[in-house]
């Protein structure tokens, strides 16, 4: 069993996923809506920059991340490219990530990053449950 704080209400809960996904967003409706989809499931860790990204992989070793394309001070494709470039350098393990992109024209910039997979928002939970389910199966989305 893991206990986790609630960053809505500030309160612990149990987390009864066995797998960890990192979101990387500073969207709490984003964050809201990827933790409706993926709870259960999976534990949830939060980061709020993709400055942050690369460290939060180094300690709790995620099986997958799921990027914000719109992050405050690193957005999600160069907190992708940076997991990349660590990942071909064997500083770190390889890494699943989902980009979350904002419009069909945003497509190119996932390929481009080198996502896993990407899903444009809206968020559909469904979708996202099963890109992400997918790329931890190491299957195309």
């Amino acid at each position: 069993m893991v206990v986790a704080v609630d960053t809505a209400s500030g309160t612990l809960r149990t987390v009864t996923g066995s797998t960890t996904v990192l979101v990387a967003t500073d969207s709490d409706q984003i964050h809201r809506e990827v933790e409706a989809a993926l709870d259960g499931d999976h534990r949830i860790l939060r980061v709020r920059t993709g400055y942050d990204v690369l460290h939060a992989v180094k300690t709790h070793q995620p099986a997958a991340v799921v990027l914000d394309l719109q992050i405050g001070n690193m957005g999600g494709m160069a907190a992708c490219l940076d997991l990349r470039l660590e990942q071909r350098a064997g500083r770190i393990g390889t890494q699943r990530v989902v980009m979350l992109l904002d419009r069909e024209a945003d497509v190119f910039l996932g390929r481009r990053s080198e996502a896993d997979a990407w899903l444009v928002k809206p968020i559909n939970q469904l979708a996202l449950r099963h890109t992400v389910n997918g790329v931890l199966a190491d299957q195309p989305a």
